[in-house]
């Protein structure tokens, strides 16, 4: 990771450091690595933030985007018409509890689980203590 301080006058308002960050991403289906760069830009001034401080923040950060990478690409999550007042919070809560109690019981692939317990419904049921 390459940190710098950012001249003024950038379009980022609030703009103090730009990062470098290079990574390697395995794709566990083809075994293949590849080398990832990110760039990213932060608003702590220098001194303020270790690197080992912004590394975590840039890593939380990508966990967010993948928990919003499993409810679009499995559940569709952006082609969905709810746009306004509270239906898409709610969807979006009932997504995130399909996704934990998912990966709570041991799924790794959502996509799998989600086909799995459309097919088996009841299984869901009982995985929520409902009997049928």
């Amino acid at each position: 990771m390459k940190i710098c301080v950012i001249r003024p006058g950038l379009p980022f308002p609030h703009a103090a450091q730009a990062i470098h960050v290079k990574r390697r991403r395995t794709d566990h289906r083809t075994g293949k690595t590849a080398i990832v760069t990110i760039y990213a830009i932060t608003s702590p001034p220098p001194g303020r933030i270790t690197h080992a401080q912004l590394a975590a923040l840039i890593r939380g950060h990508w966990s967010v985007e993948a928990l919003h990478h499993v409810r679009d690409v499995t559940y569709r999550e952006d082609a969905c018409r709810l746009r306004t007042g509270t239906p898409p919070r709610i969807m979006a809560g009932l997504r995130n509890l399909a996704i934990g109690l998912a990966r709570l019981i041991g799924w790794a692939d959502i996509a799998t689980a989600t086909d799995h317990y459309r097919n088996h419904r009841t299984d869901g049921l009982q995985l929520l203590g409902v009997t049928t």
